[in-house]
């Protein structure tokens, strides 16, 4: 079996992109890959492009391991986030193939599954008016919808400081989070890079009373030291990753032993092999895998492979019944949410299909997300209301 080209779709949304790449075979078989871009959705196709002769067509999909390897080393570049998310959508899309070829589902060939289901957390939840009133509305709807866990970043616009006010106001959307699901629920706190170390300590010890599943990019990701310096002095596990795009550059992370928990983007990272790699590697250092997941279906399906073969997978981020719910119609065996999990697929491949003429009513955007702008949280940007 040879692959004889791809195909790009882009479903737009005003705040994101998600881009879904089939692999056609000269067997008829074809597979299908998602990432989502920030920004960079043209240079990730214009990649793609060259890609696809100097890489791709003619690629045997069976030997993912070679390919991969190509794509990232053959160009004498280093490859960043737009080379290994184009590497990714290709190497899930080969797992779909291999898996649909032989009729087994990938986790079958990753190792197997150690387990039957995966644990989810909503986000995108809180799309909605920012105060106390509304979130414990927002809140309270995800509970009743089967989830015991969701994520929330209550900051608002705040960069390095924040300040007596904005702090106490941060610290009453999570009170009122947290009275909504009651003290059952894992509740993780988003800090998306925000603050300085001393900030983040500060607002950690703030809202430790509200018992948080983990603090995540509590600082920018560039610094090492900073995140270390966090870490010392809070009583919260520490997650990051989702900025880190090659899986070689998590080793210095991980022999900080400053996190708990890594957060690799199987779309940006490479695919769902180098991830699951990753996670083979954090499960030496004792740390845990919640795969950050900002995709539609396809990417929430090859993230499921990944979390059904491995002992230290946590739990998986879900946008999709919540922002944007429409798009699932677009892939056919969208992986669905029940009572707070996702089942065991035993449909081949990834168990999922794009449907193409669904996928064409989302044309692709100008879509914008920008974290420092005012009423970000309702990803809805300026002139899209």
């Amino acid at each position: 079996m040879r692959i004889t080209g791809i195909s790009t779709h882009v479903v737009g949304t005003p705040w994101r992109n998600l881009t879904y790449v089939q692999v056609h075979t000269d067997e008829g078989i074809t597979g299908v890959g998602e990432t989502r871009m920030l920004g960079h959705t043209d240079a990730l196709i214009g990649y793609l492009n060259e890609a696809l002769a100097n890489h791709i067509v003619g690629s045997d999909p069976f030997a993912v391991e070679d390919l991969v390897h190509r794509m990232k080393y053959g160009d004498y570049g280093r490859a960043g986030e737009i080379v290994m998310s184009g590497i990714a959508v290709v190497e899930m899309a080969c797992w779909d193939i291999k898996g649909k070829a032989l009729g087994v589902p990938v986790w079958q060939l990753l190792g197997g599954k150690v387990t039957d289901r995966v644990k989810a957390y909503a986000n995108g939840w809180y799309t909605t008016e920012r105060t106390p009133e509304a979130y414990h509305k927002a809140a309270q709807a995800v509970i009743e919808r089967g989830y015991k866990a969701l994520k929330i970043d209550p900051f608002g616009t705040g960069h390095f400081e924040l300040d007596h006010e904005q702090s106490l106001y941060a610290v009453s959307l999570i009170e009122a989070v947290r009275d909504a699901i009651g003290p059952d629920a894992e509740l993780m706190l988003e800090m998306h890079g925000r603050f300085s170390p001393a900030t983040a300590i500060r607002l950690a010890k703030d809202l430790a009373p509200f018992k948080p599943a983990w603090l995540e990019e509590p600082v920018p990701p560039e610094n090492l030291k900073a995140l270390e310096k966090v870490a010392a002095k809070v009583d919260i596990p520490m997650a990051t990753g989702e900025r880190i795009h090659d899986r070689i550059e998590f080793r210095e992370l991980f022999e900080s032993q400053a996190v708990d928990i890594i957060q690799p983007d199987v779309g940006h990272l490479g695919g769902i092999w180098e991830t699951r790699k990753l996670a083979a590697t954090a499960e030496t250092h004792y740390m845990l895998v919640a795969p950050h997941n900002v995709g539609g279906p396809v990417l929430t399906a090859a993230s499921l492979q990944v979390g059904f073969t491995s002992p230290n997978f946590k739990i998986l981020e879900h946008f999709n019944d919540f922002a944007d719910a429409e798009i699932k119609k677009v892939v056919k065996g969208a992986p669905q949410v029940v009572d707070g999990y996702f089942e065991l697929s035993h449909e081949p491949g990834l168990g999922v299909e794009l449907d193409v003429d669904a996928a064409a009513e989302f044309p692709q955007q100008q879509a914008r997300f920008d974290l420092w702008a005012e009423g970000w949280e309702k990803r809805a940007p300026k002139g899209s209301e």
